[in-house]
């Protein structure tokens, strides 16, 4: 009875498992990394080379001519600002929604967690129209914000609105797990120390979540920057104004300026391949941290 039950523990033994998986025949282990790296390849940079390939089939003259035209610089600044708005707004929210969610019962938690993911499963097109029918000409406030002469559709304020939206989950997302592993005892301990609110937040809080916030702030920003859908309904598309970096490459595209459209969409790539770099050196740096 002992030799069987010492038999099933080392069958069910998580390291056992792994070291029977890596004496898998040499043709299986190959062929799985064949697969992955064919569909990378195919599905992941073979388009992206395209981008860049296209971008530079004209000359390096032709490509910064096209960084030159003033529409292209107001919808790189209108991006940045975009960016620059939305990215902060979701920190705060993203910081007192994963508090009050790890650290605190209370009615009403569970709806909390679902509105946070609502983002996730509504069209991005949909979220757009959502603002349409609040705020626009004939929405539940458009009459009184004629009559005041505010203007949020179809203006910056609602490609902010609409961003901040399509992205507020990704920072709260990020921190709810790591709070909620983390637990509350050292908060405790610091109350009974005598410390306050913001000081248990600087000095236990936010060090334990500081590589958390910073990759959901890395993937809030790099959504930001490349949110077309719910951008498309609330911006009207005016030229040098309301067009952002992914509805100027739209038009330019359909306007058979295919130089200045794959400039433009290369220099968006190149802030994705930014983002991504960074996204690779904070979880190398808190893996690396983990182990130490």
């Amino acid at each position: 009875m002992a030799a069987a039950t010492a038999s099933l523990l080392a069958q069910t033994d998580p390291r056992a498992v792994l070291a029977r998986s890596a004496r898998d025949p040499a043709w299986v282990r190959w062929s799985l990394i064949a697969v992955a790296l064919l569909f990378l390849g195919f599905f992941l940079v073979l388009p992206l080379a395209a981008v860049f390939a296209e971008a530079l089939g004209h000359g390096l003259a032709a490509y910064f001519a096209s960084f030159r035209d003033p529409d292209a610089l107001a919808a790189i600044r209108l991006t940045l600002l975009t960016a620059a708005i939305a990215v902060p707004a979701n920190l705060v929210f993203g910081i007192a929604a994963a508090w009050a969610i790890a650290k605190f019962s209370f009615p009403g938690k569970s709806l909390l967690i679902t509105l946070i993911d609502l983002p996730f499963a509504v069209s991005p097109v949909i979220s757009g129209l959502i603002y349409v029918l609040v705020f626009g000409a004939r929405g539940w406030f458009g009459p009184w914000l004629i009559a005041h002469n505010i203007q949020i559709i179809f203006a910056v304020p609602g490609i902010v609105l609409a961003t901040i939206f399509v992205t507020f989950p990704f920072v709260a997302r990020e921190l709810i797990p790591v709070m909620q592993a983390q637990g509350t005892d050292e908060e405790m301990s610091a109350v009974t120390l005598g410390a306050s609110g913001w000081q248990i937040f600087r000095r236990v809080t936010l060090p334990n979540i500081k590589w958390g916030l910073l990759y959901g702030v890395i993937l809030c920003n790099a959504r930001a920057m490349g949110e077309f859908g719910a951008v498309s309904v609330v911006s009207g598309h005016i030229r040098g104004e309301t067009d952002t970096m992914p509805l100027h490459i739209e038009i330019l595209y359909n306007e058979y300026n295919f130089t200045a459209a794959f400039a433009v969409a290369s220099l968006l790539a190149l802030l994705a391949l930014v983002t991504l770099a960074l996204k690779t050196i904070v979880e190398w740096r808190h893996q690396r941290l983990g182990r130490a």
